[in-house]
């Protein structure tokens, strides 16, 4: 079962502002871990960050599901994140 992304005006902003070469790693890892959404993530221990992070490389991608939905809620360098 695939899940719809969406996006928080938030995570796009923080997309915006990434070179292309990681704005191309992220989007294929965002549609590989699409498929099995849960499999590939790790839950946060604080939930005001959201309720589960992706890994792409260096960077990380915070979200929450909602039925058959994604909703990417940040997307940063790890070491600026969890700030």
């Amino acid at each position: 079962m695939k899940y719809e992304l969406i996006y928080t005006k938030s995570a796009a902003k923080d997309i915006k502002k990434l070179d292309l070469v990681v704005k191309k790693k992220i989007k294929k890892k965002l549609e590989l871990y699409s498929q099995k959404p849960i499999f590939y993530a790790k839950k946060l221990i604080k939930s005001s960050l959201g309720s589960y992070r992706w890994r792409a490389g260096n960077y990380r991608v915070t979200f929450d599901l909602d039925k058959n939905k994604i909703v990417i809620l940040r997307v940063g360098h790890r070491r600026e994140i969890y700030r």
